[in-house]
């Protein structure tokens, strides 16, 4: 299925906000985001003390931003202190549960609790500031990273994968209403990346910083779905024509 044409993004002046910032993906997509031109960028974590060093290199073109996606009450303070944004990339995410027999239901609910309902919660905190960047005729989009599992079941993490597909679900339900409002709606789906998530796991990764470059071209070209990396791009190509092909060859991912 061929996407329908968009206008490029603008990634120049927009003003930006990353959860998940303080390391990996989320840090290298604010370090893109910087280069591309970016007016702006809210760098989101836990502890906003660790987002120091960046900021300082930054010229005042990052706001540190104390965000646990988990917490409504640290959604809502965070939303009133960034009411310019434009452009959020729900990138927070965790890996806390595997096998989906043998993983504790904590666990599980853990990877649910953020990589579904923390995305969710973040989305409906931030979605009055996109409203306003569209409004304006300001760039306005979502951006959740999710990942070559939400495609189809990687076994070994099976109850994470389960976490992410709901995402992408999420994803797709956002993407009409938001649309219509004049906000773009992204999945990124991205493959094995080089980052503490993973760094165990026997498989070829991508760096961080090539992932993070890989989602900005995808969203200066209006990609709905943006697959950012060597290991995404095949499969994303293969689950548009045959799903099945997808699943049995994450089915064999240890």
């Amino acid at each position: 299925m061929v996407e329908p044409e968009v206008n490029d993004m603008k990634l120049n002046e927009v003003v930006v906000l990353v959860t998940g910032a303080n390391r990996g993906l989320g840090r290298a997509l604010v370090e893109a985001f910087l280069r591309a031109g970016a007016r702006k960028v809210y760098a989101g974590a836990r502890d906003p003390a660790q987002l120091e060093g960046v900021a300082q290199t930054a010229e005042g073109r990052v706001v540190p931003l104390a965000i646990d996606i988990t917490s409504a009450a640290s959604l809502a303070a965070a939303a009133a202190k960034a009411g310019d944004v434009g452009v959020l990339v729900n990138n927070a995410g965790v890996l806390a549960s595997f096998d989906v027999l043998t993983s504790p239901l904590e666990h599980v609910q853990k990877d649910f609790d953020t990589n579904f309902y923390g995305t969710l919660a973040a989305t409906k905190a931030f979605l009055p500031a996109l409203e306003r960047a569209a409004a304006e005729g300001r760039e306005a989009a979502l951006v959740n990273v999710l990942s070559v599992a939400s495609l189809a079941s990687v076994p070994a993490i099976g109850t994470y994968s389960a976490s992410k597909a709901a995402a992408f679900s999420l994803t797709q339900a956002l993407r009409v209403g938001l649309g219509q409002k004049g906000i773009r709606v992204h999945g990124v789906l991205a493959g094995a990346i080089d980052t503490d998530m993973v760094r165990a796991m026997d498989m070829a990764k991508t760096s961080p910083h090539d992932v993070a470059q890989g989602i900005l071209d995808g969203l200066r070209h209006g990609h709905d779905d943006i697959a950012p990396d060597p290991m995404a791009r095949p499969l994303l190509d293969l689950w548009k024509t045959d799903p099945k092909a997808v699943e049995r060859q994450l089915g064999t991912m240890t």
